[in-house]
C-alpha cells in the first residue's frame, strides 16, 4: 500500500508536467500551419477575393451608387459611363449596384444553407455511425435516398413547393447538401470509434456526449472545413441558378441569378448584361473551390508531405 502511493503521486506529476507541454505542441503546430497557409498563393489569393465579397456585401448600402430598385426608364439599356460604372439594365437600374446588392444575398443565402447543412448533417452522420444498430440503418438510408435525386432537380420541385422565398431558398439548399456532410462525418466517425483513445476514454466511463464532442467532432474538423469551403461555392451556384428559373428570390430583390435571367431578354441590345454578374459568379465559385483545395492539401498530411 505505501509503496504503491509514491508511483500514483509520480504518474500524476508527469500527467500535469506533460499538459503544458502538449498546449505548446498544440500551438507550435497551429503556428506552423499559419505560416504555411500565409506562403500558400492559392489560399491568399482566393482569400483576398472573398474578403473582398464579404467586405462589400456587408457594406453594400455604403458603397453603392444608387438604390438597388431605383428605376430611371429615359436610361434604359445606357453604356457604362462616368455615372454608371456597367451601364443600365432594361429598366434603368444601375448595374453594379444591382451587382453589389446581389453579393450580399448570394453570400448571405450560401452562408445560412451550408451553415444548417453542415449543423444537420454532422449530427446524422455522427449519432448514425456512433450508436450504429437501428439508427444507423434508418437515419443512413434516409441521406441515400437524397443522394439519389439530381441536387439541382430535387431543388426545382421543392423550391416550386414552398414558393419563393429567402427563408425556402435557405431550407432548400441546405437540404440538398446535408447529405454530403452526413456522409463525411460517418466515414470520419467511423474511423476514429475504434481508435485507442476513444476506447481508452469508454473504459473510463466517459458518456456518449463526452467522447463525440472531445474525441470525435475535433478529429473532423479538417474535412469538414473543406467540405464547406467548397460547398459554398456551390450553395451559390445553386441559388443562382434557382433565381435564374424563377424559383429563388421573388424580385425586385436583386440577385446574380436574376440579373442573367433578366440580360437575356435583351442579349442582342447589350451581351454585357449577361458577362457581367456570369464574371461575378464565375470569380466567387473559383475563389471558393481554389480555397477548399488548398485547405484540403494544407491539413492532409499526407497531401502536404508530397
Amino acid at each position: 500500500m505505501t509503496a504503491s502511493r509514491p508511483t500514483v503521486v509520480a504518474a500524476s506529476g508527469i500527467q500535469v508536467a506533460e499538459a503544458p507541454l502538449a498546449a505548446a505542441r498544440a500551438g507550435a503546430a497551429a503556428r506552423t500551419l499559419s505560416a504555411r497557409a500565409r506562403r500558400d498563393p492559392r489560399i491568399v489569393v482566393s482569400g483576398a477575393v472573398i474578403a473582398l465579397l464579404v467586405l462589400i456585401a456587408v457594406f453594400a448600402p455604403l458603397i453603392s451608387p444608387f438604390d438597388s430598385e431605383f428605376m430611371d426608364s429615359s436610361l434604359s439599356l445606357a453604356p457604362p459611363s462616368a455615372a454608371h460604372w456597367l451601364g443600365t439594365d432594361q429598366l434603368g437600374r444601375d448595374v453594379l449596384t444591382r451587382l453589389i446588392y446581389g453579393a450580399r444575398l448570394s453570400l448571405e443565402i450560401s452562408v445560412f444553407s451550408v451553415a444548417f447543412a453542415l449543423i444537420v448533417g454532422v449530427a446524422v452522420g455522427v449519432v448514425s455511425s456512433y450508436f450504429g444498430s437501428w439508427i444507423d440503418t434508418i437515419l443512413m438510408r434516409f441521406v441515400e435516398v437524397l443522394l439519389t435525386f439530381p441536387a439541382l432537380v430535387l431543388a426545382i420541385t421543392v423550391a416550386a413547393y414552398l414558393g419563393p422565398s429567402l427563408q425556402n431558398i435557405v431550407l432548400v439548399i441546405g437540404i440538398i447538401y446535408m447529405p454530403v456532410f452526413a456522409r463525411l462525418s460517418y466515414v470520419v466517425t467511423r474511423s476514429i470509434k475504434p481508435v485507442e483513445y476513444v476506447q481508452a476514454a469508454r473504459a473510463l466511463g466517459a458518456s456518449h456526449a463526452r467522447i463525440i464532442f472531445t474525441a470525435i467532432l475535433p478529429n473532423s474538423l479538417a474535412p469538414l472545413i473543406v467540405q464547406v469551403s467548397l460547398s459554398l461555392g456551390f450553395a451559390i451556384l445553386t441559388e443562382s441558378g434557382l433565381s435564374f428559373l424563377g424559383v429563388g428570390v421573388p424580385p425586385p430583390t436583386p440577385s446574380w441569378g436574376s440579373e442573367i435571367a433578366n440580360a437575356r431578354l435583351t442579349l442582342n441590345q447589350d451581351p454585357l448584361l449577361v458577362i457581367w454578374p456570369s464574371v461575378v459568379i464565375a470569380f466567387a465559385i473559383l475563389s471558393f473551390n481554389i480555397l477548399g483545395d488548398a485547405l484540403r492539401d494544407l491539413l492532409d498530411p499526407r497531401l502536404r508531405t508530397r
